[in-house]
C-alpha cells in the first residue's frame, strides 16, 4: 500500500510515534531535552508527548524522574503483533514437531533491515536450551539465520543496507565488509541448508534452512540451535532432513508454488557453512 498522502496525515501521531522510535534506538533510555534536540521538535512538545505517552503506559520514566525508557505496552504491542502474524501461527506446529523428535530448540526468525528477529521458539526441555527469546534481535550478517534470510540479496541491495561498507565483527567468522558478506551468500545459496558451529555464539551451531512466501521471495529462517558437540552422521542427517522439510512446508502454508530448492536427498558433504 502506498503511503498516506500529507494531507491525511496527523502531526501529533506522526512526532509521537518518533518520540517512541528514538527512545527505542537507545538501550539507556533518553531525557526529554536530548530528544527535543534529536527530532527538532519544541522541548514543550516532546514533554507534552511524553505525559501522553506516559500516561498510556508506552513510556516510563526512570528513578532519577529525566530519563524515559519504553514502557511495557510497547511490549504487549509487540507481542500482539507477533501473534496475529500468520506465518507465526502457522509456523509454531512446525516448531514443536522439530523440537519434539529432537529435544531441540527450535526458532524461527524475520529479517528487519540489518537485524534479525525471534518472531517464534519451540524450547526444548534441557539445561543447554538456547537462550534467545520471542523478540530477541540480532545483527544478521553475523548470524546462520541472518545469512539464510539475506540469501538471495544482490550487491546492491547490501550496500543500501549497510551503506558505511564496513559491517560491525562479533567473532572471527564475522565477515568485515559488504563484499565479504555477498562472497559467503553467493556460496550460501548453493546450498540446501547451512550448519555454523559458533558463527554467532562459541559453543552453539545453527542448521537452518529458509522460508519461502508466494512469489518466491524469503520470508523466515526456519531453524534448530545445538550444543557444539559432535554428532553421528546419521542424527545429523535426519535432524537436517526434518529442519528443510519443515521450512518446505510452511512455505507451501505460504503459497509458495515454486521449486523446492531443499535439496533433501543431497549428501551431507559439503554442506557445512
Amino acid at each position: 500500500m502506498d503511503a498516506a498522502p500529507d494531507k491525511y496525515v496527523v502531526p501529533g501521531l506522526e512526532r509521537g510515534l518518533r518520540v517512541l522510535c528514538e527512545i527505542g534506538r537507545g538501550k539507556g533510555g533518553a531525557t526529554a531535552p536530548e530528544l527535543a534536540r534529536r527530532l527538532g521538535v519544541p522541548r514543550t512538545t516532546v514533554f507534552r508527548l511524553l505525559a501522553t505517552l506516559e500516561r498510556l503506559g508506552f513510556v516510563q520514566r526512570a528513578e532519577n524522574g529525566r530519563d524515559y525508557s519504553l514502557g511495557m505496552a510497547v511490549l504487549r504491542l509487540g507481542f500482539e503483533y507477533l501473534a496475529s502474524l500468520e506465518l507465526t501461527q502457522l509456523g509454531a506446529p512446525l516448531l514443536e514437531r522439530v523440537r519434539d523428535e529432537f529435544n531441540l530448540s527450535c526458532h524461527l526468525v524475520v529479517r528487519d533491515g540489518p537485524d534479525i528477529v525471534y518472531v517464534a521458539k519451540a524450547a526444548a526441555n534441557t539445561p543447554l536450551a538456547s537462550s534467545v527469546n520471542v523478540g530477541t534481535r540480532l545483527p544478521a550478517h553475523a548470524t546462520v539465520l541472518g545469512r539464510v534470510l539475506m540469501a538471495d540479496m544482490s550487491l546492491e541491495q547490501l550496500r543500501e543496507l549497510y551503506p558505511e561498507g564496513v559491517l560491525p565483527t562479533v567473532n572471527a567468522f564475522t565477515p568485515r565488509t559488504v563484499e565479504q558478506l555477498y562472497a559467503l551468500l553467493q556460496r550460501d545459496r548453493e546450498r540446501p541448508y547451512l550448519l555454523h558451529e559458533g558463527f554467532f555464539e562459541s559453543g552453539i551451531s545453527t542448521l537452518a534452512a529458509p522460508v519461502r512466501q508466494e512469489g518466491g521471495a524469503i520470508a523466515a529462517a526456519l531453524g534448530v540451535a545445538m550444543p557444539a558437540v559432535p554428532i553421528e552422521a546419521s542424527r545429523l542427517e535426519r535432524l537436517a532432513r526434518a529442519v528443510c522439510e519443515s521450512a518446505a512446508e510452511l512455505s507451501a502454508l505460504l503459497n509458495y508454488r515454486g521449486p523446492v530448492a531443499y535439496g533433501l536427498h543431497e549428501k551431507l558433504n559439503g554442506m557445512v557453512a
